[in-house]
């Protein structure tokens, strides 16, 4: 599949907030629309972000309309998620691919979203970007210089975003479509219509507050499913402080023996710094660096 690199953002550029799977709260909506006006954007908020429905933001139907007015509303030239949480795997069904793949623009977040970057790469031919959330990290008193210029440098022009390293642990050197995202949602897709594809891609896992045996059981469960050998290399980000000894013996167990690039420590994920990926990208993966 040819895919779709979609226009930088240029100031003055009306973008879309959207709740895709948990609520948002007042005080948070209010504040990512500062944030992203202070960097010259125009924040166009939809209704999923005002609305509730227990631990989602509003109903399936709600959310799913939001996302598919976003994409074809000619006025909105970006479209970023408030947060992730749960429920972006109810949406799959409810979205017309067809439709999103002859409007292409930028989409960002992570975590949960991982279940739309999947399917929007995979269906639509789209690159997405595995980005800091406006609602989360551009909330946080810590927000740091890197974050803010690799989300910058991927997402608005004129803009150049900063290295990107990491700690190898089987070394060598990979191309290939970049893919993955949170560990549990690239997990849970499997054996759906949804499944991600990691055939001659290079896979990019990160994970947090999950038990040591569930990481293992993740990994073994792509292993067992062929994800593992199917893809060129791993790329592991942010992990948990509590699960990192067990990751560890997981690397160590499942990971190594697979006898490919394997890289460790990427400054992606729940996390600060947090860095922007381009999912769907073809990407380089050689001497501690993504480019």
């Amino acid at each position: 599949m040819l895919m779709q690199a979609p226009n930088k953002l240029k100031k003055g550029d009306n973008v879309a907030l959207l709740a895709p799977a948990g609520p948002c709260d007042a005080f948070r909506t209010k504040g990512s629309i500062e944030i992203l006006e202070s960097r010259g954007l125009q924040a166009h908020v939809m209704k999923s972000c005002y609305s509730h429905n227990g631990y989602l933001a509003g109903e399936d139907k709600v959310r799913a309309n939001d996302i598919m007015e976003a994409f074809v509303n000619p006025d909105i030239k970006g479209i970023f998620a408030f947060r992730g949480g749960y429920g972006s795997q109810r949406l799959l069904p409810l979205l017309d691919y067809d439709v999103i793949s002859k409007h292409p623009k930028i989409f960002a977040g992570y975590s949960d979203i991982t279940a739309l970057h999947i399917v929007l790469n995979q269906r639509c031919g789209l690159i997405t970007y595995h980005s800091p959330m406006p609602g989360i990290e551009f909330c946080k008193p810590d927000l740091d210089a890197y974050t803010v210029n690799s989300f910058l440098g991927h997402i608005i022009e004129g803009f150049s975003p900063p290295e990107l390293t990491y700690e190898s642990l089987s070394y060598g050197n990979a191309t290939g479509m970049l893919t993955g995202g949170n560990l549990s949602l690239v997990s849970s897709s499997l054996g759906t219509p949804y499944e991600i594809d990691t055939k001659e891609k290079i896979l990019f896992l990160e994970e947090i507050q999950e038990e040591p045996y569930r990481i293992d059981r993740m990994l073994l469960q792509l292993k067992h499913s062929g994800k593992l050998d199917d893809c060129q290399a791993i790329i592991l980000g942010s992990f948990s402080p509590e699960t990192i000894t067990s990751l560890h013996q997981a690397i160590d167990e499942i990971l190594l023996p697979l006898g490919k690039p394997l890289g460790v420590n990427l400054p992606c994920g729940h996390c600060i710094p947090n860095a922007t990926l381009p999912l769907g990208k073809i990407t380089c993966m050689a001497d501690g660096q993504v480019y």
